[in-house]
């Protein structure tokens, strides 16, 4: 890693840098909807999700979501600004999760990757995820925005 880093959960006060550095690095996002400063709150709040931050001179430079669902932890819109890549942040945010949804109890953890994101995927294979061709994700949704 070829910055000075540090690493820490995230409270509903840091919504506004997330959102910005999700925009920056470019993720599907809904702001109007799952991703909205009340869904950010209300989901902290429920404590099924953690928020992770990566953090170099106090600048927001990282962030990965992990949840679990009781049985299995997921690693959610991770995302590393644009000019802080290839620098080994994303690997330190996966690991961060991990660690605390072990805390946790959780010994199962999986990503959804949306189409096409090579780099996501080598990452995580990086980080020591493998593939399940098998299985396909099914979703329902009572909104575009959901």
């Amino acid at each position: 890693m070829n910055v000075a880093l540090s690493v820490a959960n995230l409270d509903e006060s840091a919504y506004d840098e997330v959102l910005a550095l999700w925009q920056a690095a470019e993720l599907p996002i809904r702001p109007a909807g799952r991703d909205s400063r009340a869904q950010f709150s209300a989901q902290l709040a429920g404590g099924l999700q953690q928020v992770i931050g990566a953090r170099s001179e106090g600048r927001l430079v990282g962030v990965i979501v992990a949840t679990h669902d009781g049985r299995k932890g997921w690693l959610n819109r991770l995302a590393v600004h644009p000019d802080f890549r290839r620098q080994g942040i994303a690997l330190a945010l996966v690991d961060a999760a991990e660690r605390a949804l072990r805390a946790r109890g959780l010994l199962v953890f999986a990503a959804l990757v949306e189409e096409p994101n090579d780099a996501s995927l080598a990452l995580l294979a990086a980080a020591g995820y493998s593939a399940h061709p098998d299985i396909r994700y099914l979703s329902k949704r009572d909104g575009a925005d959901i």
